[in-house]
């Protein structure tokens, strides 16, 4: 055990050191391809009603170099913070001839260390070798068939993307040290653009559909081919006769098969309770409501799924998001999510709009679940975000009020109650005028009105998981609290639950009662909101503390707690410090509950 942690320890060391020697701070990129590819720069000249949708495309456009420098030296990233400044720098100049305006890049890209390679990113992969020597020939194979050929035609293209999420996906549920689906994803994305297809990352079809650029309209090359006539008129009497029989058999085959598939559908429908009030959409629907689920309108993608942006037929703009994984887990825990959904009703809460089911033997059986879309996106995004755009006080308290709501409603006014089991930033999400809505019910299960606790597999996300959940199995309301507890000191801080950039970093819970016991409050706050009113921004750290604190027994209930942030009842004295949550064999205990759930680490 000595030995791992002393090669993880210097390992890390070790890469950066021979990167150092090897590079310079010049950027080995070349550029010029901005200002010559036809990408749609139309977001990103006037990206203020739509930064977002801005920055991903400047990123998908930042990885059409990163692919070109996989495939020029193996490395997926660059090899320190100094070069990545660089490339940012010479990228933005690059962008300047065409009217961006020359705050985008550092404001999307607030970190430059992001693009530079770390131990703790993806399992650690660093080159190519890493790469398939992790994922395994067999979990590639697929990415290799599917992403090697021409990708213009829409089912190829969604195949070769399904298969880069599943070997993400894969990578993650099988390596703990995996954090980052979204981080791995990349990484399928410039081994397919630069090693598996022969294209070229330049290549329309490679730059459209591997890397999610939004091309200008009419740039895709034509490349279908006229096929010709061979036969003559002496022979199509006979190969008219053969024709049509092959024509029966298949059509009567493929009538089988529509039976088939349809009793599978029929049974997932028999299966939800009828008075769920949930839409059923069929998939052509949600096609076109997407564009045949184009890359275009993919908006996030995690470990159980993807999550596309739709605008129906009424006009009505809804959030898509189809479940991934289908092998391993049956209908019924679908069936469970879409009841337990159903029988929430608050404002806070993320309400069910629809859902829908497909199967067939080319794509195989499909499951998607319809939301309202949230334009504002996730907590998670709204933190990372800089400058002006960062989250003011008010905008804090009442995301933290929202939350502890929507809480109280599943803790309370619910029979049985309902235990959500996955609170964290990217499940909360901000609608239009900023209000929060708690989301993602995969997770949740209901509880007993007759018992405090009960057992169950641990389910959650590393960083959130409440001590003895993650230990022994022990769901309560405390639980949730917990997570809601981190939520809250993310919030006040704008620092993320886990540092991934640094390994050697405390849980956030760790840093906030060292700098508090040392009467530094003030300095946990974040620095855009330290003119806020001091004292009720302590309140809600002290909140934070109480409903985070390792000791069960020691936190509030979620009732308790909001009548605390709302000023309604006095805080109790601060109990003594729990055992530091960042101490090493603590660590080691909740990570290893949480390889035997097979869950994801915080994001």
């Amino acid at each position: 055990m000595e030995k791992t942690h002393v090669t993880f320890f210097f390992l890390p060391l070790l890469i950066t050191s021979l990167f150092t020697i090897a590079s310079s701070s010049s950027c080995p990129i070349n550029f010029s391809y901005v200002q010559t590819l036809p990408w749609d720069t139309s977001t990103c000249r006037n990206p203020i009603h739509d930064q977002q949708h801005c920055c991903q495309t400047l990123t998908t456009l930042f990885h059409v170099g990163l692919a070109q420098h996989l495939k020029q030296t193996s490395f997926f990233q660059l090899p320190n913070q100094s070069t990545s400044s660089t490339c940012l720098s010479n990228f933005q100049a690059n962008l300047t001839p065409l009217s961006i305006n020359s705050s985008l890049v550092p404001s999307c890209f607030p970190n430059p260390s992001m693009f530079v390679t770390n131990m703790s990113t993806c399992a650690g992969i660093v080159t190519t070798q890493d790469w398939e020597q992790k994922v395994g020939s067999v979990r590639v194979g697929p990415l290799r068939s599917f992403c090697s050929g021409e990708l213009s035609d829409q089912t190829r293209c969604h195949n070769c993307v399904a298969a880069g999420l599943k070997v993400a996906f894969q990578l993650t549920s099988v390596d703990p040290n995996a954090s980052d689906v979204n981080q791995c994803f990349s990484f399928a994305s410039l081994y397919a653009a630069a090693v598996v297809n022969p294209q070229g990352t330049t290549d329309d079809t490679t730059m459209g559909c591997i890397l999610n650029i939004p091309l200008t309209k009419g740039s895709s090359k034509n490349r279908g081919k006229v096929v010709k006539v061979v036969f003559t008129v002496l022979g199509c009497v006979i190969i008219a006769f053969v024709v049509m029989v092959i024509i029966y058999r298949k059509w009567d085959k493929r009538r089988k098969e529509n039976v088939y598939h349809r009793e599978i559908e029929n049974g997932v429908r028999n299966s939800v309770l009828s008075n769920t009030g949930a839409k059923w959409f069929h998939v052509s629907e949600l096609e076109r409501a997407t564009d045949r689920f184009s890359r275009r309108s993919v908006v996030g993608q995690g470990g159980d799924g993807v999550v596309y942006k739709g605008k129906l037929s009424d006009g009505t703009l809804v959030a898509i998001k189809e479940n991934f994984d289908l092998e391993n887990k049956g209908d019924e825990e679908f069936c469970y999510e879409v009841e337990i959904i159903s029988k929430i009703r608050h404002r806070n809460l993320l309400a069910l709009r629809g859902c829908c089911i497909s199967s067939d033997n080319m794509k195989g059986k499909r499951r998607f679940l319809v939301y309202d879309f949230m334009p504002n996106g996730s907590l998670c995004y709204q933190l990372s975000l800089g400058g002006a755009n960062r989250l003011t006080w008010p905008q804090r308290k009442n995301i933290i009020l929202d939350v502890a709501k929507g809480l109280a409603y599943l803790h309370y006014e619910i029979k049985p109650p309902i235990y959500h089991r996955d609170i964290k930033a990217t499940n909360i999400l901000l609608d239009s005028k900023m209000s929060a809505k708690l989301a993602d019910f995969g997770l949740a299960r209901e509880g007993s009105e007759d018992q405090s606790h009960f057992t169950t597999r641990v389910a959650g996300t590393y960083g959130y998981v409440a001590p003895e959940y993650a230990l022994y199995g022990q769901l309560t309301d405390k639980s949730d609290v917990y997570s809601f507890g981190i939520v809250i000191l993310e919030i006040m801080s704008g620092r993320k639950v886990l540092d991934s950039l640094n390994s050697s970093a405390d849980a956030i819970t760790d840093w906030v009662w060292t700098l508090v016991e040392s009467g530094k409050v003030e300095d946990v706050f974040d620095e855009s909101i330290r003119e806020g009113p001091e004292k009720m921004m302590e309140r809600f750290v002290h909140v934070g503390m109480l409903c985070a604190h390792a000791v069960m027994a020691l936190r509030p209930s979620i009732a308790e707690a909001l009548k605390m942030l709302e000023g309604d009842t006095e805080i109790p004295k601060l109990p003594d410090r729990p055992v530091p949550l960042g101490h090493a064999s603590f660590q080691s205990s909740l990570l290893h509950g949480l390889q035997r759930s097979g869950r994801s680490m915080a994001c």
